[in-house]
């Protein structure tokens, strides 16, 4: 996938996405679980990738689909065993993303406990944009996030909410596996989660990085 980074244009090439599960509070609080003592995550595969002003395709497979933004993390380099101190200067830089989840699948496969692979790896699952802001430009720490549907907002927080901070993340995720360049770490999502309708229009935004748009639509068999 192509996406403005600076002045220059990267393709980005990421090995996987790892998504994280209930890194704000008020999140896992909606959820209805508790925060996890360590970081919890899952895999997406890199075709799940859509550019900004991209369709989401709400498969026919599932009656409900939902909206998480969450801070993206693209990683520079290969990190292994990596300390707190040292992780953020693995990263590229920054961008917003939205975690899809056919929420009802989801929901199956935690009642019969297997992977969540089916509910978040459909293509155009992982929308990403508007573009990559170079890592020493923010403090991943400290930035607005919200999202709107149809301009009404659903989601609002601030990434100083994170239960487990970026170094963090990237500490922990690399003691469990190899990172490579370009691999995504989408962190967690703040409160307000809910369902998309075909026709919906999302915006999604960060400050200091911009605003990711993107449309809904229903699955449609036929036209493929």
């Amino acid at each position: 996938m192509r996406i403005a980074f600076g002045s220059d244009e990267l393709n980005l090439q990421p090995t996987k996405i790892i998504g994280l599960v209930k890194n704000y509070r008020a999140h896992a609080i909606e959820m209805g679980g508790e925060v996890p003592p360590e970081p919890r995550f899952f895999l997406k595969p890199p075709s799940a990738l859509l550019p900004d002003g991209g369709t989401v395709i709400l498969p026919a497979g599932s009656h409900r689909v939902d909206y998480e933004v969450e801070l993206a993390v693209i990683l520079s380099r290969h990190c292994r065993f990596v300390s707190i101190e040292d992780a953020l200067d693995r990263v590229l830089g920054y961008a917003v993303t939205v975690d899809i989840t056919a929420r009802d699948l989801q929901g199956q496969a935690m009642k019969e406990g297997m992977p969540w692979a089916l509910s978040k790896g459909y293509d155009t699952f992982a929308p990403l944009g508007p573009c990559i802001v170079p890592a020493q430009s923010l403090d991943p720490q400290s930035l607005p996030i919200w999202l709107k549907v149809n301009g009404q907002t659903r989601q609002s927080g601030n990434t100083r909410d994170m239960v487990f901070g970026v170094a963090r993340l990237i500490s922990y995720l690399s003691s469990v596996m190899t990172l490579e360049p370009h691999d995504i770490i989408a962190t967690g999502t703040p409160e307000g989660v809910g369902p998309l309708l075909d026709g919906d229009w999302v915006e999604a935004g960060i400050d200091g990085i911009g605003v990711l748009r993107f449309e809904a639509r229903n699955e449609n068999r036929e036209a493929r």
